[in-house]
């Protein structure tokens, strides 16, 4: 089952029995839900009506991150630091057994489909990162799978780590979308990561992974997160990106940016 936040409502995707818009009263506090797979089994509604416009599928959770779960990223971020002497710095984190973690944003940062993702003004390397994001309950199970754009400006985090929360954190750093995939059952590890980038139409980087390469189980990412922290309404959480343009590479304004992971479908955005 795929859950999409629409204008309209919650409008729910159930296979072969077609779209139907969740009455009112049952979509309220809907992605909170520690039962939201057996809840949606039997949710009644009305028959969606048309292409509705899509909204980022988050009601009042946080947004969190991982970082350095795929090797790949940990060998970009030891090059972007090393001037500042990171190089080391990132290696031991990918070879902890504490992942890394940390605060991404609140609902009224994050865009939807469609939205546009901003660019730093005071930095001059910015990248998307394509990433699977996890729908986390209250009580710390996963609920369901989204996609994410973990927006990133290189080159602040890489004059020194410390700086991470300016290079991740600001208005519009992250999209979440296009719907929610609600499953009883762990993604495949064979599950495939793409991202393309255009600009006037041509594309310029092209790149894909799948979660095999991931360094780190989404169950384990979660415990810590939960661990001595409280979520009343659970939270999103990025686990990491395998996917890094190269360092010539950096976001202009206009830029297309599309994600598309497997079962879930295609978030696009444009960079502004």
């Amino acid at each position: 089952m795929i859950l999409y936040r629409t204008r309209a409502g919650w409008e729910l995707h159930r296979g072969s029995q077609g779209r139907i818009l969740l009455r009112t009263e049952a979509a309220r506090h809907l992605t909170t839900r520690e039962d939201l797979y057996d809840y949606l089994l039997h949710a009644e509604g009305e028959a969606a009506a048309g292409d509705a416009q899509l909204l980022a599928p988050i009601e009042d959770q946080e947004i969190w991150a991982a970082g350095v779960t795929y090797y790949r990223s940990r060998t970009a971020r030891m090059a972007e630091s090393q001037a500042a002497g990171g190089m080391n710095f990132y290696d031991r984190v990918y070879h902890a057994e504490r992942p890394e973690l940390f605060f991404k944003g609140t609902p009224h940062r994050v865009s939807g489909p469609g939205k546009p993702v901003r660019i730093r003004r005071d930095s001059k390397w910015n990248v998307p990162e394509p990433e699977l994001s996890l729908l986390v309950s209250p009580g710390g199970r996963i609920t369901g799978y989204t996609i994410g754009n973990d927006m990133s400006s290189r080159d602040i985090e890489g004059e020194n780590p410390l700086y991470l929360p300016q290079a991740k954190v600001y208005d519009r750093s992250c999209a979440l979308g296009p719907g929610i995939l609600v499953t009883q059952e762990p993604l495949p590890t064979s599950t495939a990561i793409r991202i393309d980038i255009r600009r006037g139409g041509a594309s310029l980087f092209s790149d894909g992974t799948t979660l095999a390469e991931m360094k780190r189980r989404p169950e384990e990412l979660v415990e810590y997160l939960y661990r001595e922290n409280t979520f009343p309404n659970g939270c999103f959480l990025l686990t990491g990106t395998g996917i890094v343009p190269p360092e010539s590479f950096t976001l202009l304004s206009g830029d297309e940016i599309e994600i598309a992971i497997d079962g879930i479908g295609m978030l696009r955005n444009t960079a502004e």
